[in-house]
């Protein structure tokens, strides 16, 4: 049966995670291996690293590297090695610049970019990848706007479009099958639906990613909340359902000086599991001095099985850290994770990375967790191996700070690392870390407020910005954070 038709038999039935198996017995947990304590198996350095996605083959990851991608070999995860790096990626009369995405299915890939305004030639390219040694270029578009995100999904790529000039908000369709013959099939949005929202500033509403399975598409929206799309005709995409922590009218009256830093809403990147019967979203935000919930963001948990019905079940939130604003440069928000076989793999910036058991996502349970906050900001977390490994990328973009680009392997396993950095006290970082400085006396050793029932890493339990990032220093130049906050200046398309 289409899922279309699906959806519309399925109606507001409930079909409950009971009927799935998520709200029985915890699936039975990775076996703690003998050694000293959690540790990462293995790394390899990777300039500009951002976003880092695993190919179908298992072996093979691919990384975002600002001015172009990287493939990495990871069918050993103790020794990860780069295959082959591509730059100068061409796109009409230029190439691309600030490339944060790749997104990979069977053997095409696609980076796209820049993933802010102001960077020159707009659009994607993409390449063969049968043989990640040896890249293949085989067709390219320019878009005209910005790309933050995409996602490939067969000869489908649904990417995030957000034209600055024509004040809009929007996934748009493209068929990329035949190479060089890419075009665009169909368009949906939040806008045409939704008219109200062009009242709030243009960030408030930003689509930050996209997430496609089973001809669902997940459409985190910031503050509009993450819209849930039929996608089985890229045609005619059409409504499902929405989630959201804040409202229209409250983003009506909201200060706009800051109008995509802090909680509630900032929904940043949403993904279901396998079953495509539960859905998390990440909300990265950042303190700013206001009302609560003033504080970094983490991630919520929905029941999908009905998609038109969303019901949350449960939340892990961001570690704590002793200055949360964006420019202290300590970041602990959420980032981009993977939910697989019950597990949700997660990247906390410099909050490190975490495997939780959301099998009952009611109770989330922390398995594993690690961090090194004076050398790694980790930009994601994506199974290698079910069972056994996945992979995290730490990234250079983190303001005030001197971070190199990694991609770092890890077990899938319950652990404890020995000895963890104090989240609670920058100044003892290292040499990555030591433009930061400061204690919080108020909290724990790891820095968890007073009151929490903070665990043992700092973290007290879910709520996500601007992934507005911009690579700063070599790597990519000044960040255009500044520009998207105000939408001035002498930005050109």
């Amino acid at each position: 049966m289409e899922r279309r038709a699906f959806l519309r038999a399925s109606g507001a039935a409930g079909l409950g995670l009971a009927a799935t198996g998520h709200t029985a017995a915890r699936s039975r947990r990775p076996t703690a291996r003998q050694q000293d304590g959690y540790e990462p198996l293995g790394r390899v350095a990777v300039d500009g690293a951002a976003e880092g996605v695993v190919g179908d083959d298992g072996e093979t990851a691919y990384v975002a590297t600002t001015t172009g991608f990287a493939t990495v070999d990871v069918s050993d995860p103790a020794e990860p090695t780069v295959l082959a790096t591509e730059r100068a990626l061409e796109v009409g009369d230029g190439t691309l610049s600030e490339i944060l995405d790749v997104t990979v299915d069977g053997d095409r890939l696609v980076a796209a970019g820049p993933a802010n305004p102001g960077y020159g030639v707009m659009g994607f390219r993409s390449y063969d990848v049968s043989d990640p040694e040896s890249p293949e270029p085989v067709g390219a578009y320019e878009t005209g706007y910005h790309i933050h995100n995409c996602y490939l999904d067969g000869e489908l790529l649904f990417v995030a479009a957000n034209p600055w000039q024509e004040d809009r908000n929007l996934l748009v369709i493209y068929d990329v099958g035949d190479g060089d013959e890419i075009e665009q099939v169909g368009y949906w949005s939040l806008l045409d639906r939704e008219p109200g929202w062009r009242d709030v500033d243009f960030l408030a509403r930003y689509l930050h990613d996209v997430y496609v399975q089973d001809d669902i598409a997940y459409l985190p929206y910031w503050n509009a909340g993450t819209y849930l799309l039929d996608v089985s005709d890229p045609t005619d995409p059409e409504y499902v359902s929405h989630v959201a922590k804040t409202t229209l009218e409250d983003q009506r009256t909201t200060d706009e000086a800051e109008p995509a830093q802090g909680l509630p809403g900032n929904d940043h990147y949403a993904a279901v599991d396998d079953t495509g019967d539960l859905m998390a979203v990440g909300r990265e935000a950042w303190a700013t001095g206001g009302d609560e919930p003033d504080r970094p963001g983490g991630i919520d948990l929905y029941d999908v099985s009905d998609p038109s019905d969303p019901v949350h079940r449960g939340a892990i939130e961001a570690p704590r850290t002793v200055d949360e604003s964006y420019d202290g440069g300590t970041w602990t928000t959420s980032h981009n994770f993977e939910l697989r076989d019950g597990r949700l793999y997660s990247s906390w910036y410099r909050g490190g990375v975490k495997i939780h058991d959301v099998s009952e996502p009611g109770e989330p349970e922390e398995l594993a967790w690690w961090r090194d906050p004076g050398e790694t900001a980790f930009w994601t977390a994506r199974v290698v191996e079910s069972g056994k490994t996945f992979l995290a990328t730490s990234t250079e973009a983190i303001p005030n700070t001197s971070l190199d680009g990694a991609l770092y392997t890890f077990p899938i396993e319950v652990g404890e690392q020995v000895d963890p950095p104090s989240l609670a006290e920058p100044s003892e970082w290292g040499s990555a870390g030591d433009e930061t400085s400061g204690s919080d006396e108020s909290g724990d050793e790891n820095g968890t407020n007073d009151g929490s029932d903070g665990d043992e890493d700092g973290s007290d339990g879910g709520d996500s910005i601007p992934g507005f990032t911009g690579l700063t220093g070599a790597a990519a130049g000044a960040a255009t954070l500044e520009w998207l906050r105000r939408r001035g200046g002498n930005v050109q398309d």
